[in-house]
């Protein structure tokens, strides 16, 4: 039987195969420390506590039918309130939209503002924009980026870019690296984008922007989370925030996210999301709106949280350190935000104890799955080239103890290459 040219030609999620080879590692008895899909162990890193509570008295209640497609008044107020007063971010509660976690919002972004052929630009690596587009029709942008600026975008890459493009996506923290946006470097993006726009006519689309902030709660040490609007107020009829409680409480499967934006965008993502029925369950919706103005509850859980995340990457970030300073083929960029360690394993070219020569960071991953006991997922599952020695770790799956008992591993199976 033959299906449509698009979904013909869709690439699955390179993340979730490696994430089920690992799966069925695991359930046979092999010890690997998993360190590949975005997601966190609930036995590890439960939801708060105030959230779970909340959760089962809303089902108690009888929560159970649809919500607004545009999500529960309650939740919209919540979400503008602890936006405002923990961003400065002020918008109406008309123009936020709830939904089943952030992909839904993301897609709907895409479908509101892409007709077939209009170009997106967007950063490598970066999670996801590729098969966005393809599900769109748009054409992809993508920009590379350099180690040296911690894989973020600068205003000099996208530059040539901008012109004639309908859509900036843009992520920070940004997954896959960790990494996030200097003040400056962002600035100098919004200046960009601000031009670019004044440069057009008014029968002309103008250039969006996407701005995924999912993980800005989770930043470390003196990182702080810029966006677009706040330090340029002039962007706000052009940006559409992506943002939601899936990751800052290790909420992934509560399946709450929300979006906001300029009014005519956010209305148009909410027919669409309202024709394909993602919205978020509203039992979850209820207890969100209800646990989001418990600041006190918030901040303790974070303060917890975010201590548990930072002490597993920095001891990835240490581990590897070390085994640099030993004169082993890896290094790693310093965590400052998300769930995620940069990490490069420049192992390509050498050779395992069976022979086989590395060639693709898909049979340096698969050696590192078997030497090692330890799931990564190269940057080429996000758009950078086949033969780039960068890899994503991920924390959130893996308990601290896993992951002092990977390092040796690792070591190992480095020293035994050759």
């Amino acid at each position: 039987m033959q299906v449509s040219q698009m979904a013909g030609s869709l690439i699955g999620s390179e993340i979730i195969k490696i994430g089920s080879e690992v799966n069925e590692m695991i359930k046979r008895g092999q010890e690997i420390c998993n360190l590949t899909i975005g997601d966190f162990d609930p036995s590890i890193y439960p939801i708060p506590a105030g959230l779970a509570e909340g959760i089962t008295a809303a089902y108690q209640a009888h929560h159970t039918n649809y919500p607004p497609a545009n999500g529960i008044a309650e939740l919209r107020q919540a979400a503008h309130d602890f936006l405002k007063a923990r961003l400065g971010l002020d918008y109406p509660t008309n123009d936020f939209l709830v939904a089943g976690g952030s992909r839904p919002l993301i897609y709907a972004t895409y479908r509101a503002l892409i007709d077939a052929g209009d170009r997106v630009v967007f950063p490598v690596p970066s999670w996801n924009n590729n098969h966005y587009c393809h599900l769109t029709g748009a054409t992809p942008v993508a920009v590379p980026t350099r180690p040296e600026n911690q894989f973020m975008p600068t205003a000099a890459e996208v530059a040539p870019h901008l012109p004639g493009a309908t859509l900036l996506a843009l992520c920070s923290p940004l997954n896959p690296t960790g990494t996030t946006f200097s003040r400056q470097d962002l600035e100098d993006i919004c200046d960009l984008v601000i031009a670019e726009n004044q440069r057009r006519g008014p029968d002309e689309k103008p250039l969006y922007v996407l701005y995924d902030q999912i993980y800005w709660l989770l930043t470390f040490g003196n990182t702080q989370h810029f966006d677009p609007v706040s330090l340029r107020p002039e962007l706000r009829p052009y940006v559409i925030y992506i943002d939601g409680i899936s990751k800052c409480f290790a909420a992934t499967g509560v399946r709450v996210g929300y979006a906001f934006g300029p009014a005519n965008v956010i209305d148009k993502m909410k027919s669409i999301l309202g024709h394909v029925g993602a919205w978020a369950p509203k039992a979850e919706q209820v207890a969100t709106a209800k646990f989001l103005p418990d600041a006190s509850a918030v901040d303790t859980y974070l303060h917890d949280f975010k201590g548990e995340i930072q002490t597993s990457l920095q001891t990835l970030y240490d581990g590897l350190q070390a085994l640099k300073a030993d004169g082993l083929p890896v290094d790693a960029i310093a965590p400052a935000g998300a769930i995620y360690l940069t990490a490069k394993l420049d192992i390509l070219g050498r050779t395992a104890p069976d022979g086989q020569v590395l060639t693709s960071t898909k049979e340096a991953t698969s050696y590192l799955i078997h030497a090692a006991g330890l799931a990564v997922v190269p940057f080429s599952a996000f758009g950078s080239g086949a033969a780039e020695p960068w890899f994503r770790m991920s924390v959130g799956g893996a308990s601290l103890a896993s992951i002092e008992a990977a390092l040796p591993r690792l070591r190992a199976a480095l020293e035994q290459l050759s």
